[in-house]
């Protein structure tokens, strides 16, 4: 069970996140939070006596979503405070911590899952794997996704991408994802996305209003281009539904490796900072049913898996590749913003060292 102290530390650690990713207000929020937390509401409360691993859990995240979603809805207690004219620590702790008794039923919702931080820019990433798979097997693709949240990367295929001067994707697509490109430029090989299908333990329908209002306050309030991408994508998402389905990961993913597969199609598993929040034998049984599905895999009936996920050491996310035909480990063929804001091509040999997960950032 973690103690008062190390919960309140876990306000330090994200702050230190926020940092890195320049969102300069949100690490403020933080660090604030920490300090000034009490017991005076049933929130704080829960908040300090969090009984699991609070990073691990993205235990601030939550509770900063659910006050971004408060200054979202107009509560003029925060509005100085969301638009950093307030910067002094000790006023920013003692308004929130007032807003945490005011607010205790509206808030504490939001402690009871992960946050739902579903950023279509990480698309880019994703892409750049699916184009190392395109070299090697082929244009034609069908992704199953696990972690899906609202289903915004299943879009992968409608985005239209400029990776490093590799242009995929429709060019009539509202949505052009342009990363700060550094290092190698990825394979310029065309890609079809024919299907999508994703599956998420406690999906978001963005249909809905208050689903799309809870995803649009997991996003940190001083990225403004963020919001704004986000809006598009769900726009896109609303004119053209996506498949999306709820369920466990793994149990969905065994069932689809043994579905009949389109000759022709490189099957793919892609999921992007969602390792962290599958319990450890989750990450077994998909692993194993990837290799067992890998032995039969064949040049007409490929199969993929991309990984972006967060590498805290270097304060980015990995993207990692590995195919079947092929004996060939999985591969670290790029780094990314946890965000999508740049992407940084690796040069061959590439890292082939399996993946270590590390405690989250959003």
């Amino acid at each position: 069970m973690a103690s008062e102290a190390e919960n309140r530390k876990s306000f330090a650690v994200q702050a230190g996140y926020c940092s890195a990713m320049d969102a300069p207000i949100t690490a403020r929020i933080c660090t604030a939070l920490g300090q000034g937390i009490t017991r005076a509401s049933e929130t704080g409360r829960r908040v300090l006596d969090w009984p699991a691993e609070p990073v691990a859990d993205a235990l601030v995240l939550r509770l900063v979503g659910g006050l971004h979603a408060l200054h979202r809805r107009g509560v003029p207690e925060l509005r100085r405070i969301f638009t950093g004219e307030e910067t002094d620590l000790g006023r920013i702790g003692a308004a929130l911590d007032g807003v945490l008794s005011a607010y205790d039923l509206p808030l504490m919702p939001w402690l009871y899952g992960p946050p739902q931080t579903n950023e279509p820019a990480r698309s880019s990433g994703l892409m750049t794997g699916l184009l190392h798979l395109a070299q090697r097997y082929g244009p034609r693709f069908e992704v199953l996704e696990i972690g899906s949240s609202g289903g915004l990367n299943l879009m992968i295929g409608r985005y239209q991408f400029d990776l490093g001067g590799v242009r995929v994707g429709p060019a009539e697509s509202p949505l052009m994802l342009r990363p700060e490109w550094r290092g190698v430029a990825p394979p310029a090989a065309p890609v079809e996305v024919v299907s999508a299908r994703g599956v998420d333990i406690a999906p978001l329908d963005l249909n809905d209003d208050r689903d799309a209002d809870r995803l649009q306050a997991y996003c940190w309030v001083d990225a403004v281009e963020r919001l704004a991408r986000l809006e598009t994508a769900i726009a896109m998402l609303r004119a053209d539904p996506v498949q999306l389905e709820r369920g466990d990961a793994a149990e969905w993913l065994a069932a689809r490796l043994v579905e009949t597969q389109p000759a022709g199609v490189t099957r793919v598993l892609m999921h992007s900072v969602v390792w962290q929040y599958l319990r450890p034998e989750a990450w077994v049984q998909i692993t194993a049913a990837m290799e067992a599905a890998g032995a039969a895999a064949t040049v007409d009936r490929p199969l993929g898996w991309v990984m972006m996920e967060p590498n805290r050491d270097q304060a980015a996310h990995e993207i990692r590749v590995r195919g079947w035909p092929g004996d060939t480990p999985m591969e670290m063929v790029a780094r990314t913003h946890a965000h999508g804001a740049w992407v940084e091509g690796l040069s061959p040999p590439f890292d082939t060292r399996p993946y270590l997960m590390r405690a989250p950032y959003s």
